[in-house]
């Protein structure tokens, strides 16, 4: 069974993404933007690729301006990649899946590796 990416919005993303214990890829896109929709597929194939070692969601910036403006998104698609509520990498603009996860890969696996 394919893995789809689920949406959330500005009310789930403080459970979602900023209280998660695993680390967490959030793809900031925008439905008019065909950057956007392509990239969608590539975040199904990260999100079955981490098989429950990391979370991968999305959020419309149209419908949550806020969350959009809080991170200073500029520009769709950006990926954001949080540990421990913070954000610790981001890609702007297109990428593969394999960027994609390399990124993810290439930060510390365990939040405690980010306590000090």
């Amino acid at each position: 069974m394919k893995i789809q990416v689920r949406e959330i919005n500005e009310v789930e993303f403080e459970i979602e993404v900023l209280r998660s214990k695993l680390p967490v890829l959030v793809g900031f896109l925008a439905g008019w933007s065909n950057p956007c929709l392509l990239i969608e597929a590539a975040l199904d194939e990260v999100a079955e690729a981490c098989n429950g070692k990391a979370k991968v969601l999305k959020v419309n910036v149209d419908d949550n301006p806020d969350l959009g403006t809080w991170y200073g998104i500029q520009s769709v698609p950006t990926l954001n990649y949080f540990i421990n509520g913070t954000v610790r990498a981001k890609i702007v603009g297109m990428a593969s899946p394999k960027a994609i996860l390399a990124k993810l890969e290439s930060l510390p696996q365990r939040p405690s590796d980010e306590q000090f």
